[in-house]
């Protein structure tokens, strides 16, 4: 979750800075596991690539920033029709640079079933986007063992946030590593001054050290023979790409597939004057309409749109690029879209049949005083300034969310794990967002993406969307994938869209219909 447009409004002009991560923390021997509640002993070890000799004493900064050894505890948790027994590990492993001084602290959980073959048994590493999300939405959302119920009444600010079995877990087919990039969830940093936090806080940097994690956590739990997977959500679109290409090419590590949930991949088409933006969001906003008359009735399905993508691609599109010095061609572009938008006429003609995404979320339901959700806009939820000509309102689908998740997290860390970080835990790092490098020009993946499915002919890729996402629109997938090259085009890759917003699995049918695509891939 947490996709930002804004970021991509300020993209810096400086140059890439190439992260200078190259080496894991000291501790890469598997902790056996212990009784539960019982923190696991912090092992001993090398820090650095081969051949660097003993690790040199940690500084007294890095030590006092530094989170707690690694807890791992057991579980045993009765599903429906089953009952998984699994060890649990909550932890961190530190990056150092090519100096061997220590740079962060990045903070995973683990869930990993008991008795399982470790080499033929899948094992899966999540992470969200933002950028500055942690992977609490992804965890709590839909693949974790507990859930939270991020939907009617659980999504409201003061909902209590039971962590509740999910029956729809992940953790049947494969294991489950849940990734907090630095600045996110418990990951710190413990080395000072700006330099460090320049490298993370850059596309590549951000890339190379998720990347790194990866291999050492797969170093240190000894599954490097295990089949592996990466899944990652929304700014996860531009990440997960790219992490793959590094797993791929400087970490030495295979990747049997990647699944990507509500994903953007290219920053290019919603920033500036593209019109391709619009095509985009189009068929979204008319779903929206859609549902919002069915009025109860039975969600309205992508299918229900086929007519809406067709335009999109076809005469609206055409329509745009002629542009409004045609008043015949304007106005019949501006009145179909408010016919499909449920948007006034009047608005949609000024507008000229092109809304930006947050001019349809107010203007939808304006008359009665509401503004749709960003991330799902089948949601409204109330304008707190409805008489002023200035936009001043947030997101009603996913502001809600940050109390509830937030004490999920920290529930789940400190009482059922056991692991009892100091500090605060970031679901949404703001901080992050605004100091994120994108370089020199909007970021895409989708040349990441081509790169991958060449290199490994056997790899697959999965696409999940919410059909009310207006944070990234299902309907730039659609048409990014249509793109690819033949050999990316058949069995190997497949878009699948629901029901929901961003967070479509918040939604019962969709989360079961997701697992068991997931699964299929996994197969």
């Amino acid at each position: 979750m947490a996709f930002r447009f804004g970021a991509a409004l300020r993209l810096a002009a400086a140059l890439l800075i190439l992260c200078g991560v190259s080496a894991a923390r000291a501790d890469d021997q598997a902790p056996q596991p212990q009784p539960a509640a019982t923190a696991s002993p912090t092992p001993s070890g090398q820090k650095g690539g081969a051949g660097r000799g003993a690790a040199a004493a940690p500084s007294p900064t890095a030590e006092q920033h530094r989170l707690p050894p690694d807890a791992t505890t057991r579980h045993s948790l009765a599903l429906p029709g089953r009952t998984l027994n699994f060890t649990a590990t909550a932890g961190s492993i530190r990056l150092f640079d090519d100096k061997g001084e220590p740079q962060a602290d990045i903070a995973y959980t683990s869930y990993q079933l008991d008795g399982a073959d470790r080499e033929s048994r899948p094992v899966t590493f999540f992470f969200n986007g933002g950028p500055g999300a942690s992977s609490a939405w992804l965890q709590f959302g839909t693949a974790g063992p507990w859930r939270v119920s991020i939907t009617g009444e659980g999504a409201v600010s003061s909902a209590t946030p039971d962590l509740l079995p999910n029956a729809e877990t992940w953790l049947d087919f494969t294991d489950l590593v849940f990734i907090d990039p630095v600045g996110t969830g418990y990951s710190r940093f413990v080395a000072t001054g700006e330099d460090v936090r320049k490298r993370f806080y850059s596309v590549d940097g951000d890339v190379s050290a998720v990347a790194l994690v990866i291999r050492r956590w797969l170093e240190k739990y000894d599954r490097l023979q295990s089949p592996k997977f990466v899944t990652g959500e929304s700014y996860g679109g531009i990440r997960g790409p790219k992490v793959v290409r590094n797993l791929q090419t400087q970490q030495g590590v295979g990747v049997r597939g990647l699944i990507l949930v509500s994903p953007l991949f290219d920053y290019r088409d919603f920033s500036g004057s593209s019109v391709l933006q619009y095509m985009y969001t189009l068929p979204s906003m008319a779903a929206v309409a859609r549902e919002t008359r069915a009025e109860g009735k039975a969600p309205v399905t992508r299918a229900d749109l086929a007519d809406v993508e067709r335009y999109a691609q076809g005469e609206f599109l055409t329509d745009l690029v002629k542009g409004q010095a045609d008043s015949e061609v304007a106005t019949r572009l501006a009145d179909r879209v408010a016919s499909l938008t449920g948007i006034d006429q009047a608005v949609s003609r000024r507008l000229g049949g092109r809304f930006e995404i947050g001019e349809f979320r107010r203007e939808f339901d304006r008359r009665n005083g509401r503004v749709t959700g960003r991330y799902d806009a089948s949601v409204s939820g109330y304008d707190p300034y409805p008489d002023s000509s200035y936009s001043h309102f947030g997101d009603p689908s996913g502001d809600s969310l940050t109390a509830p998740l937030t004490s999920a997290a920290v529930d789940l860390t400190t009482r059922k794990l056991n692991w009892r970080p100091d500090g605060s835990y970031h679901l949404l790092s703001e901080a992050v967002s605004r100091a994120w490098d994108f370089g020199r020009g909007p970021a895409e993946s989708v040349s990441q993406l081509r790169q991958i499915l060449a290199l490994d002919p056997k790899m697959k890729l999965l696409v999940g969307h919410g059909l009310f996402d207006l944070a990234t629109p299902y309907f730039a997938s659609k048409v990014m994938l249509d793109n690819l090259p033949a050999y990316a085009r058949s069995d190997r890759v497949k878009l699948v869209v629901y029901p929901g917003g961003h967070m479509f699995y918040s939604r019962d049918a969709a989360r079961q219909a997701f697992r068991a695509e997931v699964e299929q891939v996994m197969k």
